[in-house]
């Protein structure tokens, strides 16, 4: 592998990570509060959750690149405390990345935490378990498929982005050109060789994660059902 496709590689794990890291730690009571409502204000805030899985990639760039510029209330503020711009950074690209991933953390755990016994639930009260610890030695125990897939699929929506990253990270090799802007690169240049490989490493990772989540999710059927 070339410096540029070692350096986009390096990135994009990195932005994966960091991504799937921040997106379990601000889903998950997101999730839990959501498994608990039944008002409207829930739906509300589902549906704007599931909107990046309806909306083109490329909509939310270009809104989020509208809200980092250098001449806005945030892109001013982040300028004042960084030293730095915030439009076309490794921070605008975790910021896009969480938001357009969100889905794909979300539902997994709502999935799961609705699967959760109300009465062991009620029992732990009942015990004079707090909300906390029930959630700690109930919830998360019984979630922990849950916690997997969610935390899977978020690195793998991550790691194949597109019209996001573009958008709001632009181009720039060992700042923001991630594996699949180097492979559009690539394929722009002609360089066809260095394109097939970024791409046959991405088609095989992404297949390898599907295969652990779907196997993972027949193996639990199969005990289930047992």
């Amino acid at each position: 592998m070339s410096t540029t496709e070692l350096d986009a590689l390096y990135l994009t794990l990195t932005l994966a990570l960091t991504t799937t890291a921040v997106l379990l730690v601000l889903g998950t009571p997101l999730a839990w509060w959501l498994s608990r409502q039944r008002g409207q204000l829930s739906a509300v805030i589902e549906s704007v959750v599931a909107l990046p899985l309806v909306l083109p990639p490329t909509v939310l760039g270009f809104y989020l690149l509208l809200l980092f510029a250098p001449d806005t209330a945030l892109g001013r503020l982040w300028q004042e405390v960084t030293g730095t711009q915030l439009a076309f950074s490794f921070s605008a690209l975790v910021i896009g990345s969480v938001l357009y991933s969100l889905p794909f953390t979300i539902q997994p755990l709502l999935a799961a935490f609705q699967r959760v016994p109300q009465d062991l639930l009620q029992a732990a009260a009942t015990l004079g378990a707090r909300p906390f610890d029930q959630f700690r030695s109930i919830v998360l125990p019984l979630s922990k498929r849950g916690f997997v897939t969610a935390a899977t699929l978020s690195f793998a929506h991550t790691v194949g982005e597109f019209g996001v990253v573009l958008m709001i990270g632009g181009n720039i090799p060992g700042e923001t050109q991630v594996l699949s802007i180097a492979l559009y690169d690539a394929v722009e240049s002609l360089q066809f060789d260095q394109a097939h490989r970024m791409a046959a490493w991405l088609v095989v990772f992404s297949l390898t994660l599907l295969f652990f989540v779907y196997r993972g999710d027949k193996a639990r059927r199969l005990r289930v059902a047992a």
